[in-house]
C-alpha cells in the first residue's frame, strides 16, 4: 500500500484516519484469507505501517488501535474470514456517518459559543488558519464548520484565512471553499495577522487540531501558536475546533507531542523553481504547539471547554 500521506495528498486529522481506514477496506474488500489470523494479521499489519506516516495527527493511531482490536477480537470469535470482512468493512464506512454529524455538532456548539460570548459586536468576523473544511473531513469541517454554522444564521461578515504558508493549504484550500460556499472571505498573508487584529475588530480566531492532549496543549499547522500569542495580546478569543478523537489524554503536555518536519524544497521552491540561495539550511516543521493557557475554549461535538476541563472528560 503506497504511503499517500508520506506525500501529503491527504492532509487534515480526521481525513487522515478515514483515508487510512478506507484504504484498508479497499484493499481487503476483494482478497481470499484462508483463515481468520491471517486477516487479523493484515489488517494489524498495515494499519502499523499507516500510523508512520504522519506521527503528529492521533486520529489515525486512534481508528488503528481501535480496527485492530476489532479485528482481534472477531477474530477470537472464530468468524470466517468473509464474516470478519464484512464486519470491519462495515464499520470502517460507518466512520464518515459519524465524522460529519460529528462536525455538524462542533459547528453548532462553536457558533452558539461565538455568538453568546460576544453578542454585542453584531456581524462576526473571523480569522482561521489552514483548512478545517470538507477537503480536511469526511465533510462540513471542524473549524470551517463553526464558520458554517454561523454563514447559515446570517452572522458572518467576514472570514480572513491565512495562506498557511509553506503548503498554502488556506490558500488554496480554504480560499476555494469560502468562495463555493458564498460565504465572505479574504485571503491574508500569514504575517499580516497581527496589523488585522489590530485594525479590524476581529470577533474571534477559530483553528483545527492535529492533536489535543491532556492539559489543552493543542498541536495544529505551523503558524497557530503565533496567531494565539497575537490573540492573546489583542484580547481576541481563540477557540479550537477538533473531534474527541483528537484528545490524547497518554500525553501529559504538549512537550511530549512529536512534530512532523517536511521537506527542504516546501521552502525552497515554488512550483518547481528554486528561489533560495543555494546551500542555505531549512527548518520545516508542519506544527506547532499552542499552549493551554492561550486558548479560551476547545469545541468538540460534545460542547466547548475549556482546556482545563478536558482532564475530567476522560472516560
Amino acid at each position: 500500500m503506497a504511503p499517500l500521506c508520506k506525500k501529503y495528498q491527504v492532509r487534515g486529522a480526521p481525513a487522515i484516519a478515514i483515508v487510512g481506514c478506507l484504504s484498508l477496506a479497499v484493499e481487503i474488500q476483494h482478497k481470499t484469507y484462508q483463515s481468520p489470523e491471517e486477516l487479523y494479521q493484515e489488517v494489524k499489519d498495515k494499519f502499523e505501517y499507516l500510523i508512520t506516516a504522519r506521527p503528529t495527527a492521533v486520529n489515525i493511531k486512534l481508528a488503528a488501535d481501535e480496527f485492530t482490536l476489532l479485528a482481534k477480537k472477531l477474530c477470537a470469535e472464530k468468524m470466517t474470514p468473509i464474516e470478519m470482512k464484512d464486519k470491519i468493512i462495515s464499520e470502517i464506512t460507518l466512520m464518515l456517518e459519524k465524522d460529519i454529524k460529528d462536525n455538524k455538532a462542533i459547528g453548532d456548539h462553536g457558533a452558539t459559543e461565538i455568538l453568546k460570548t460576544c453578542p454585542s459586536k453584531g456581524k462576526i468576523r473571523i480569522i482561521t488558519h489552514c483548512n478545517t473544511g470538507s477537503l480536511a473531513t469526511a465533510g462540513y469541517g471542524t473549524a470551517l464548520g463553526v464558520i458554517r454554522s454561523l454563514h447559515s444564521n446570517g452572522k458572518i461578515e467576514q472570514v480572513y484565512c491565512t495562506e498557511t504558508r509553506p503548503y498554502n493549504q488556506g490558500a488554496r484550500l480554504t480560499a476555494y471553499e469560502l468562495v463555493h460556499d458564498k460565504i465572505p472571505g479574504t485571503l491574508i498573508c500569514d504575517d499580516m495577522v497581527a496589523a488585522l487584529m489590530r485594525s479590524k475588530d476581529i470577533t474571534a480566531v477559530v483553528v483545527g487540531a492535529d492533536r489535543v492532549v491532556a492539559n489543552g496543549d493543542t498541536a495544529n499547522k505551523i503558524g497557530t501558536y503565533q496567531i494565539a500569542v497575537l490573540a492573546n495580546y489583542h484580547k481576541v478569543p481563540f477557540y479550537v475546533a477538533a473531534p474527541f478523537t483528537t484528545i490524547d489524554y497518554s500525553i501529559a503536555n504538549g512537550n511530549g507531542i512529536k512534530i512532523e518536519e517536511r521537506p527542504h524544497d516546501e521552502l525552497t521552491n515554488v512550483n518547481g523553481t528554486r528561489i533560495a540561495a543555494q546551500g542555505i539550511d531549512c527548518w520545516n516543521p508542519a506544527f506547532d504547539v499552542t499552549p493551554a493557557e492561550l486558548i479560551t475554549g476547545i469545541i468538540t461535538e460534545r460542547g466547548v471547554y475549556e482546556p482545563s476541563e478536558l482532564a475530567g472528560l476522560n472516560n
